[in-house]
């Protein structure tokens, strides 16, 4: 538990005192430093480091709960690596063989993942109360809850992993929930980039329209070098809402606002770059209703290629496999569109995200059929293509190359043998 104590407050440590520098060089860039001091600087970064872990303020008594997943996703993958070399410093330690044949149980990750969470918590809560002032006022359920989902969510299988008990606990699944596992992180993560694709290519259509934003602002070189990489913290928010859209429920940005295939209806928007990649409102074109068949096709292909490197022939494991991944897959997606959404402020700006309810639907309908639809197509493909062992042609085939190889071998043998019998002796002559 000791070990895990002090790579909990290293996953705390690392990446506080990365926000606190960033605050200072922010509270920097702003003014020249004329007004406050850089300890304001780093106040603010440790309150963008509690944002990260969802715990939102107030403005005008109203919470601002949306959450910047780019900022989260860095502190997901710092716990991960702490937690990973936990678990490497921990492998040695608990029973060995002969004590677990005798039934000795090893609680090495429990008590190690026991000690790294509870040194995360406890730093979310002094962090909290060091920062909490009239003017921030975190939400501290909301901070634990992240905190836990962090900690423990990706703690416990970083530390299994890196003990290597993860390897021996995974091996004892039965192969169709292993291959259904992989397949689903591929089909969510190809389905990710094709979003993001999607997204970069609106917000180059609306290049210029964000160069306007920017300039009507105001802003200095400082302020706008702060509002880019603001809304670069916002880019996996807009990735997930972009796959909502594709989906067919769309998202909204503001209260009585939609942006979906069927429809997209706008009205006053705040001046962030990010959102000149919305479309136009009005009746959108007829052909976007052929949105939905881009999860199709991603998920079909994502099952495809899966199953092409690990091959079945039995129509009922390469069901499963594909189904299983695209439900899984939107279980996932349906989890990260609920957190990429939130309150963004007071007024129009509290309804900021997609229903992850209807998200969760379409994804089940959409990735489940896709998945599906590739898996059985590469299971009859494999069918198709591979030859039997039963076949009588390929039997005879196998044994006429047998039994040539044979003879060769034995050929080769032979002669070798009888060279070295008649070589021939030379006598000396005396």
């Amino acid at each position: 538990m000791l070990w895990g104590i002090v790579h909990g407050l290293l996953a705390v440590a690392g990446p506080l005192v990365v926000a606190g520098l960033l605050g200072v060089v922010a509270w920097f860039l702003s003014d020249a430093g004329a007004h406050g001091s850089a300890r304001d600087g780093v106040r603010h970064g440790a309150i963008a480091w509690l944002v990260g872990h969802g715990s939102g303020f107030t403005v005008d008594g109203v919470a601002v709960t949306v959450v910047p997943l780019l900022l989260t996703g860095g502190l997901a993958w710092w716990v991960w690596r702490c937690a990973l070399s936990l678990g490497e410093r921990v492998w040695a330690h608990g029973p060995d063989v002969h004590r677990l044949s005798d039934g000795e149980r090893d609680l090495t990750v429990p008590a190690a993942l026991i000690g790294f969470a509870l040194a995360y918590l406890a730093s979310l809560l002094v962090v909290v109360n060091l920062v909490s002032s009239d003017t921030f006022d975190p939400l501290v359920g909301r901070v634990l809850l992240g905190g836990l989902a962090l900690a423990v969510g990706l703690g416990a299988p970083g530390i299994a992993t890196g003990s290597g008990r993860a390897a021996a606990w995974v091996s004892q699944l039965p192969p169709v929930v292993r291959h259904a596992s992989a397949t689903a992180r591929r089909v969510l993560l190809w389905w990710l980039v094709v979003c993001l694709v999607l997204l970069v290519a609106a917000l180059g259509l609306g290049l210029g329209q964000a160069i306007e934003m920017v300039d009507t602002l105001g802003l200095s070189g400082g302020e706008t070098v702060q509002l880019l990489l603001l809304n670069l913290g916002f880019a996996p928010n807009a990735v997930l809402m972009t796959g909502a859209f594709l989906l067919g429920p769309g998202f909204a940005v503001g209260v009585g606002t939609v942006v979906s295939p069927a429809a997209v209806t706008l009205g006053p928007l705040p001046l962030m770059p990010l959102l000149a990649a919305l479309p136009e409102a009005g009746i959108p074109p007829a052909w976007w209703a052929a949105s939905a068949v881009v999860p199709v096709v991603v998920a079909g292909a994502a099952a495809w290629r899966h199953q092409s490197e690990r091959p079945t022939l039995r129509w009922d494991e390469g069901a499963l496999r594909a189904c299983g991944a695209g439900l899984v897959a939107a279980a996932v997606l349906t989890v990260l569109t609920a957190v990429a959404g939130g309150a963004a402020g007071p007024g129009r700006l509290r309804e900021v995200g997609a229903p992850a309810g209807d998200v969760g639907l379409h994804a089940v309908v959409w990735l489940g059929l896709g998945a599906l639809a590739g898996g059985l197509l590469v299971t009859w493909w494999q069918r198709r293509t591979s030859v039997p062992l039963d076949d009588p042609a390929a039997e005879a085939t196998a044994m006429a190359g047998t039994e040539s190889s044979m003879e060769s071998s034995t050929e080769s043998s032979s002669e070798a043998t009888t060279g070295s019998v008649t070589e021939p002796v030379v006598e000396q002559e005396p």
